[in-house]
């Protein structure tokens, strides 16, 4: 049996509390509330597909355009529009297929060369890495066959995020392991994920069906990349950033599962692309933008600014979509949806999917919220390096500092924001340094400490003499409150 990823039933939902499944349109439908899909990314990358196919057939013309539609979305409508590109959005069959190369090379290799559905998942053993059994943080062998909505998604993920593969096997538009930015309102109700979509989908005109190739690259030969060839936004429409085919992949059938995959080397090699849905940083003032990628464990309020607050930055870009919904007037409180695989090269280290507060901010609040995060960096290197200098930290221990000290913080910049967003004085930013100071001491106590039983007295000295340093640094504050715009230090006095 076929399936059409317009007009088939293939998507997981929750409905009024009970798993369906449904059309893409139905997504406007009341009462859908959110993807059900067995993996978080998954979930992460049906979002994107949803909101690339409405982009595609039928986005926000306008500001007025969004707030109707918002909370009165037209099922009907929206089936009408996608229908239109019913025809090329085929899984299987002899025609061009849903993300698979033109080419239908499948047919013509060794059984040996095909591979088992499971590669097409970030996380499965590659074939050194079963051969040399380091399959410990990744997985083999566990999806001999896939059902064909499965198959769809998992190849639809693959490709939004693709990693790096080896020789000539293309990273995604983004690169391996992207971060993606969504934006999910707080009030969504009756049509909960038609409003988390909506939020998320660019302005823009309806591409013509017949034109359905400029975005849809499965429907063209693959403009390959095996001599450096490169495909950049004036190449395509705009759409297929949420259709990308950095991999040359074909599907094997039978009786209706996904039983293997063929994969060719060099397929599109993306250049220059501003995904809509991602934050993206130069590494100088007018430099090519970067997106930006996972790291391991939850994302720290020190990376807020290039996610949620549009800082007037040259050297960071927060996503298109985020940026826009700031923008419209009367807009509903929303929070940040934060996700991705963090990486090592071809390794996955893990996936993360979290949510944040995001605030409405102008430029001068901007500002505060930067030197916010600011003032914080600097007080976490401090307390880096001087630890370092009393129990002498290494490796992981190191790092888990930092990360510990941005994550007791976390609670008192949430706080700190939103009072800046609600217009108070100086005294948000007298309360964060007193914040800053005591976790800062209270970080140091505790490793020092542990040590200290086991150093000696020289030793002890020395932790002794970097916590006077710290000590003094968190009372003189020099060149600290300055960024803050604060007045001098009145006490010598620790926090």
């Amino acid at each position: 049996m076929p399936l059409n990823l317009v007009t088939d039933a293939w998507i997981p939902v929750i409905r009024h509390g009970s798993p369906i499944t449904i059309r893409p349109h139905e997504i406007a439908v009341e009462g859908v509330e959110r993807l059900n899909w067995p993996r978080d990314d998954l979930n992460l990358a049906c979002l994107e597909l949803l909101i690339g196919l409405v982009y595609l057939a039928d986005p926000p013309r306008d500001d007025g355009d969004w707030h109707d539609r918002y909370g009165a979305p037209r099922a009907d409508r929206l089936r009408g529009a996608l229908e239109c590109f019913g025809p090329h959005v085929e899984l299987t069959g002899n025609g061009p297929r849903f993300l698979q190369d033109l080419e239908p090379f499948e047919a013509r290799v060794k059984r040996s060369a095909v591979s088992p559905p499971d590669m097409l998942f970030v996380d499965s053993a590659g074939a050194n890495t079963a051969r040399n059994n380091r399959d410990l943080m990744v997985k083999r062998n566990r999806y001999t066959s896939l059902p064909l909505p499965l198959a769809a998604m998992s190849l639809y993920t693959l490709q939004a995020f693709a990693p790096g593969g080896g020789a000539g096997n293309r990273t995604s538009m983004r690169g391996g392991g992207p971060l993606v930015t969504l934006v999910k309102p707080l009030d969504a109700d009756t049509y909960s994920l038609w409003q988390t979509v909506w939020c998320n989908v660019p302005e823009g005109q309806p591409l013509a069906a017949e034109d359905a190739a400029q975005a849809l690259p499965w429907l063209r030969p693959t403009r390959t990349s095996e001599k450096g060839q490169t495909v950049t936004p004036d190449m395509s429409h705009d759409a297929e950033a949420f259709f990308g085919m950095p991999r040359r992949l074909r599907l094997v059938f039978e009786n209706d599962t996904a039983t293997g995959v063929v994969q060719r080397r060099y397929g599109t090699h993306y250049a220059r692309w501003v995904h809509p849905l991602s934050p993206y940083y130069c590494r100088e003032a007018g430099g090519e933008r970067l997106p930006v990628h996972s790291r391991p464990g939850k994302v720290s309020f020190r990376n807020c600014l290039g996610l949620a607050f549009g800082r007037a930055d040259e050297l960071r870009l927060v996503a298109q979509t985020v940026r826009r919904y700031h923008a419209l007037v009367d807009a509903p409180d929303a929070e940040l949806c934060v996700g991705g695989w963090a990486m090592s090269k071809m390794k996955p280290l893990d996936f993360s999917l979290h949510a944040y507060p995001t605030f409405r901010l102008d430029k001068p609040m901007e500002m505060r919220v930067g030197a916010l995060v600011e003032v914080a960096s600097f007080v976490s290197r401090m307390l880096y390096a001087l630890l370092k200098k009393a129990v002498a930290l290494q490796g992981s221990a190191a790092d888990a500092v930092q990360e510990t000290f941005f994550s007791d913080t976390e609670p008192e910049f949430l706080n700190a924001v939103r009072c800046v967003a609600e217009g108070r004085g100086p005294d948000v930013e007298d309360a964060w340094m007193k914040a800053l100071g005591s976790t800062a001491l209270a970080i140091f106590d505790r490793y020092a400490l542990s040590a200290l039983s086991s150093r000696s007295m020289c030793d002890i000295e020395a932790a002794v003499a970097a916590r006077s340093t710290l000590l003094s640094i968190l009372a003189k504050q020099a060149g600290v409150r300055e960024r803050l715009c604060l007045p001098a230090a009145a006490s010598e006095h620790a926090p």
